[in-house]
């Protein structure tokens, strides 16, 4: 059975991006103002690790667009796979806001209007970033994860310990970038919550979905030239070359 026609690596990429929303987000908007910059790094950056390692085996717990395309362009994956990774992401950012919505209302006092964890730049920014700023960041950020990613991988999927490089490289590229456009790197993340936040939020959120994409094809690229590569760009590998796929057969089979 291909991974195409498989439940199992879309259900774990759904409920790793509601996880990832619900709890990595939600650390911003219910605690941010008590464990600070720092603790919604951390707050990501273990998130990562725990769902590398429940879904790593399973999906690769890419729970982002941007490294789904990322493996997309390396040639680990074939493009239908990538769409349907990209459907369950979205929708499980989308789910996951949502509760994190009904439970930031029970909260007295707590305002989610144009705000609820969303990205930003200009007066949206902590240190009001102009739009070619956080373009810029936001590329950055997002390459800097896709470009460990990709190095610690072999295939589509992650082994459980390379839950540790990867959520390290996602808590120090937040603790970057929280001041700067509150970090996304992750257009369902960004989506997500900027459904329920509305205003300059979704006004907004053309840049964070385009940058991160730009920044993941930079990871790609900067990946292909320091690591040697034993096919050509943008095709895909030989079985024998790739990691598992999702159901456990190559990953080369994987999209026939």
């Amino acid at each position: 059975m291909s991974a195409e026609t498989e439940p199992q690596p879309l259900a774990a990429e759904f409920l790793g991006t509601l996880v990832l929303v619900f709890f990595a987000v939600g650390s911003a908007v219910l605690a941010g103002e008590y464990i600070g910059t720092l603790g919604i790094a951390l707050a990501f950056g273990l998130t990562l690790v725990a769902l590398v390692w429940a879904l790593g085996p399973v999906s690769g717990a890419h729970v982002n667009p941007a490294v789904t395309l990322g493996v997309l362009l390396s040639g680990r994956m074939g493009l239908r796979t990538a769409g349907l990774y990209w459907a369950a992401q979205f929708l499980g950012a989308v789910v996951g806001a949502a509760l994190l919505f009904l439970v930031a209302h029970q909260v007295p006092g707590l305002e989610t209007s144009e705000a609820f964890g969303t990205n930003g730049y200009g007066d949206r920014s902590a240190v009001g970033l102009s739009t070619g700023g956080a373009f810029v960041a936001e590329a950055m950020l997002a390459f800097l994860l896709v470009f460990v990613w990709l190095s610690v991988s072999r295939g589509l999927l992650l082994e459980r310990l390379d839950g540790l490089p990867v959520g390290l490289a996602l808590g120090v590229v937040h603790l970057v970038g929280i001041p700067l456009t509150g970090a996304s790197l992750n257009p369902a993340r960004s989506l997500g919550p900027a459904l329920f936040a509305g205003g300059d939020a979704l006004v907004q959120l053309w840049l964070f979905i385009l940058a991160p994409l730009v920044g993941a094809a930079l990871g790609v690229i900067a990946h292909r030239v320091v690591h040697p590569q034993e096919d050509e760009w943008l095709t895909e590998r030989k079985a024998g070359r790739r990691g598992r796929g999702p159901g456990g057969e190559a990953s080369g089979e994987a999209d026939r």
